[in-house]
């Protein structure tokens, strides 16, 4: 494990979490701006408790961290996380890593995600390229697996998004944003009630940008741009004292263009088809809160979401004439993706305590039914690839949170999951996997004090094995068997010194059996050119260790200081990869040794604020098949604004120093100039961004 930069040793030194400032409004003392630890709630869990009563390790970035940070996409906050780390390859994060365990990219074969993502209780797991921010409440990150909460989908852990409730009183705002690189936002939200049994919120906010290449051949700045609208609507209806009913509906329509990378690793493309990267999505759901007994509640859950998903680039990154023989081509991959998810809990209150009055209870069924329809379009196929992939997932969930003293509480829970699933294709490759699948956890937690919590937890997690279904690979690539997972994992949490000082910190050893690695070959076609073959193999086991520190500190009433780390220690043992290296004892893909975040927001003057952030990460191997890593990296972020009454604005800077960083790498020829020699193409993150926010409040 590697420390290399100063800004690491700093936040080694202050070891901490994410930033959650709290902003007055104008009713409170002299109309200003302050900061403090506030409380955070987390919505992940069975029961909503404060985030130092959960007995694993979690981070939440709420709504004003979002607006500090000028956020437009989930994958703008993932730098503020310990142990979170994404792969590019698409025009936006999509694809997470957890502790070093996560998904790396889908082209035609079918994907079972190891990093769940939970949107308004609707799964997007590794279609997460609809995840705005505009109007969202906060995102929590739960890590290690979710084996009794989320089952199938959180192999590694699980990213919640929670969008805003309908306001009991009215509330309208309008905020705008322009920044570098022709970038542009304006959004607004309406809510409050409409009598007092029935409340409405309604969302919605568009955005462009030209993005951040210029492609050379076209002349054109704008064939990676974004454009993104997000529509959200919400009405909570208390249909009697005992039934609450909340309906959402929400779509997000991204639009955007996919020429990322370059033959010279810059941000100069020479692609003649620049590719696009889109996904529409609706989304509907009901959720019901139901006082059915004195003895508990009964909680309910129905959502249903459709996505048009298109994915597409142009293979040889250049233009007809660049590559002998007139070589040119595209691939593109076209997705309509259907999910149906329901989910009934039953949940004891204070009078349905069972085991002589010392234990809380919840049990519960869970469905979801799944289906994607692929057609794939590339210049080397006699015509369309397409496929069918429809998978069914059935489970039942307990948990139980006994109290055995006054200081001791023993949870344990278990999740027994049945899923099946059908895939066909044009090439007739047809398999319909069948499988029971078995997760938990047992946590014991110890109140040392009215302030401070420890915790003990050993978790298992699952993920489905399945089938790469490319007509070239060889018989004995196609199938994989499922993954499991062991997380051990010991914590502290607290908050001392009249809440001024809280930490949360947790140490965790993962090993993992017959781990999914997603790799690769590349093979050469009879005119030369390369076809590179995505395909999920098995290794024998992985280790994964490590350390998660999130701390905060307001000394003064006007300031609070913010950071956090995460350590991790990944390997594979007994693994040969596709090119017949040995990779016993190297580290994971995308699991970098170190990462972390400082943070410190100031108020002064009665109405203005000021904040500065440091994040970085160490280097990481970009796959499984080559040993190519980025290098490591830090980035600067800045803010300052004024806040007063009902207008906020906000100057802002992210990679303030314009630190060239990757997010996506690759090793194989394509370039005719060194006669198609391997080498290694990277796709670079974020450039310096600057710009400025208004946000008008009523």
């Amino acid at each position: 494990m590697r420390i290399r930069s100063k800004w690491f040793a700093a936040a080694l030194g202050a070891a901490t979490m994410t930033i959650h400032p709290a902003i007055a409004t104008a009713e409170e003392a002299a109309d200003s701006i302050s900061v403090a630890i506030p409380e955070i709630i987390v919505t992940a869990d069975y029961r909503r408790r404060a985030i130092n009563d959960v007995p694993l390790s979690l981070s939440v970035i709420d709504e004003d961290a979002i607006a500090r940070r000028n956020a437009q996409h989930l994958e703008d906050l993932l730098g503020m996380v310990p142990n979170l780390n994404y792969s590019g390859g698409t025009s936006r994060a999509r694809f997470f890593q957890i502790r070093g365990v996560g998904d790396l990219e889908q082209f035609d074969a079918p994907l079972n995600s190891s990093v769940g993502v939970i949107v308004d209780n609707v799964d997007f797991s590794g279609a997460a390229t609809i995840v705005t921010l505009f109007d969202v409440e906060q995102v929590e990150v739960l890590r290690g697996p979710q084996g009794t909460r989320y089952g199938a989908n959180a192999l590694a852990g699980l990213i919640n998004v929670k969008t805003n409730d309908p306001s009991e009183s009215f509330e309208a705002m309008l905020r705008a944003e322009a920044a570098n690189y022709d970038s542009y936002g304006l959004g607004g939200v309406v809510s409050g009630p409409i009598n007092e049994r029935l409340l409405y919120r309604i969302a919605a906010q568009s955005y462009q940008s030209d993005g951040f290449i210029d492609n050379t051949f076209l002349n054109r700045e704008d064939t990676n741009d974004r454009d993104e609208l997000t529509l959200r609507a919400k009405l909570r209806w208390y249909a009697t004292d005992d039934l609450t009913l909340d309906l959402h509906g929400t779509l997000v329509d991204v639009d955007n263009g996919y020429d990322a990378f370059s033959l010279d690793n810059d941000r100069n493309t020479r692609s003649d088809e620049p590719g696009t990267d889109s996904q529409k999505m609706y989304m509907v759901g009901v959720n019901t809160h139901w006082h059915a007994a004195p003895a508990f509640d009964v909680e309910g859950i129905i959502g249903y979401a459709t996505s048009d998903i298109d994915y597409g680039y142009d293979e040889d990154w250049t233009f007809v004439g660049f590559h002998p023989f007139e070589y040119s081509s595209t691939d593109s991959y076209q997705r309509d993706r259907e999910t149906f998810n329901a989910e009934i809990r039953f949940i004891s209150n204070e009078a349905g305590r069972i085991i002589g009055g010392r234990a809380h209870w919840v049990f519960g069924l869970y469905a979801i039914n799944q289906e994607v329809d692929l057609k794939r379009n590339y210049t080397f196929l006699p015509g369309p690839f397409t496929s069918d992939f429809d998978t069914r997932r059935f489970a039942v969930f307990g948990q139980l949170e006994t109290t055995l003293d006054d200081r001791f509480t023993l949870t344990t829970g278990l999740r027994w999951e049945h899923r099946s699933a059908e895939y066909h294709d044009s090439e007739a490759v047809n398999f319909d996997p069948d499988e029971n699948l078995v997760g938990g956890r047992v946590v014991l937690d110890y109140v040392l004090n009215a302030n401070t919590m420890l915790y003990a937890s050993i978790s298992r997690g699952y993920k489905a094995g399945g089938f790469n279904t490319d007509g070239t690979l060889d018989p004995d690539l196609r199938p994989f068997d499922s993954e499991f997972l062991w997380n051990y994992e010991i914590g502290l949490k607290g908050s001392w010194f009249d809440n001024r000082f809280g930490a949360r910190v947790a140490a965790f050893y993962m090993d993992r059996d017959d781990v999914q690695i997603s790799s690769s070959v590349v093979r050469v076609r009879p005119d030369g050119s390369s076809e590179f073959i995505a395909f999920t193999g098995n290794a024998a086991e992985g280790n994964n260790a490590g350390l998660e520190v999130e701390l905060d500190f307001a000394p003064i009433p006007d300031l609070l200081l913010t950071a956090n780390v995460g350590l991790l220690d990944s390997e594979y043992v007994d693994f040969v990869n596709s090119s017949g290296e040995d990779l016993g004892g190297r580290d994971q893909a995308h699991a970098p040794s170190y990462q972390f975040y400082i943070a410190g927001e100031y108020a002064f003057l009665e109405h203005f604020f000021a904040r500065l952030e440091i994040e970085g990460r160490d280097e990481f191997f970009y796959a499984d098949r080559h040993n190519e890593s980025s290098d490591p990296y830090e980035l600067v972020h800045a803010s300052i604004g004024f806040e007063r009454g009902r207008v906020r604005a906000t100057l802002w800077a992210r990679n303030l120093t314009d630190e060239n960083y990757h997010v996506r790498g690759f090793f194989f020829g394509n370039d005719p100039r060194n006669g198609y020699v391997a080498e290694s193409y990277t796709q670079l993150g974020e450039p310096r961004r600057i710009g400025g926010t208004v946000a008008l409040s009523m």
